[in-house]
Formats: C-alpha cells, sequence, structure tokens
C-alpha cells in the first residue's frame, strides 16, 4: 500500500514499517476518538487545500467514507468510524506531518484504509460513482482507482 510513497523520496524503512503496523493494528475505538475534529467545512477546506499533495488513492478513500457518511440509512457506530477517521484526516497534528514531503500522508492513508474497511459493506455503486466523480474533477479522466476499489471487493 505504502509502496508508491517509497519511489517519490528517500524514506527510512524503519519508519515506513512502524507506521504500517501502527495503522494495521489500529482499531475502531482508535479511529473514533479524531471524531470531535471533523466538520464538513474543515473537510473542504483541508481536501482543497491538499488534495494533489495527498493523492488520487487518499483523495478516493476519503471521498468514499464522506460520501458513505452522508447515506441516511448508515448505523450510528459506522458512522462513528467514518467521522473519526474524517477527523484524523483533518486533524493538522498526526504521526507524519502532512508536509513531509512523500510521507507525509502514510498514516493518514492507513488510518482512513483501516476505517473504509471496516465500513466496506456500506458502500456501494452510487458512493464509489460520486466519488469518481469527484475525483476525476481533480486528477483527470485517467486516474487510476483499481487498489482501492480491490480492497473493497475483499
Amino acid at each position: 500500500m505504502f509502496e508508491k510513497f517509497k519511489k517519490k523520496r528517500a524514506v527510512n524503512q524503519e519508519q515506513i514499517e512502524e507506521i504500517k503496523h501502527e495503522v494495521e493494528n489500529i482499531d475502531e475505538e482508535e479511529i473514533q476518538k479524531h471524531g470531535e475534529h471533523f466538520s464538513d467545512e474543515k473537510f473542504w477546506e483541508k481536501l482543497g487545500k491538499f488534495a494533489k499533495k495527498a493523492g488520487s488513492s487518499v483523495v478516493y478513500v476519503v471521498l468514499i467514507l464522506y460520501y458513505t457518511l452522508q447515506k441516511p440509512e448508515i448505523p450510528m457506530k459506522v458512522k462513528a468510524t467514518i467521522v473519526g477517521a474524517l477527523g484524523y484526516f483533518i486533524l493538522p497534528i498526526d504521526l507524519i506531518p502532512d508536509v513531509a514531503l512523500g510521507v507525509g500522508f502514510i498514516d493518514d492513508l492507513g488510518v482512513l484504509t483501516a476505517a473504509l474497511l471496516q465500513v466496506a459493506v456500506h458502500v456501494d455503486d452510487e458512493v464509489k460513482a460520486k466519488a469518481k466523480e469527484k475525483l476525476q474533477r481533480w486528477f483527470g479522466e485517467k486516474v487510476d482507482t483499481t487498489e482501492i476499489d480491490e480492497k473493497l471487493q475483499g
């Protein structure tokens, strides 16, 4: 999942492995505690400001989570997980500062992907279509979502 970040900059392999381990072992409660940082206004502000820097994979996961959150039939526990993950994305202080070139969004992607996998049963084709439409506006028609789409299929 983090291989493309290694190619962008010389990154300490030990740091990447440590972050991978932390995000692979994150639990739902840990994600949910970041929910206090989420608001629609903060969400769109951060996404607009850092979309290109974060990359299409991070943005696609964020958009899927956001559009899933908008569905009225989503259970409260699932909404709490999504809000927590999006709050983590918005939070200006995380494991690796988002301004760190080449690696700043690795921890965000890990937390967001962990949340996405926990709520995947609630992600439908309509949500993915909305996310892809918005993603293509920012990254162009040829943006590749295969890696995330495969994770959603199990």
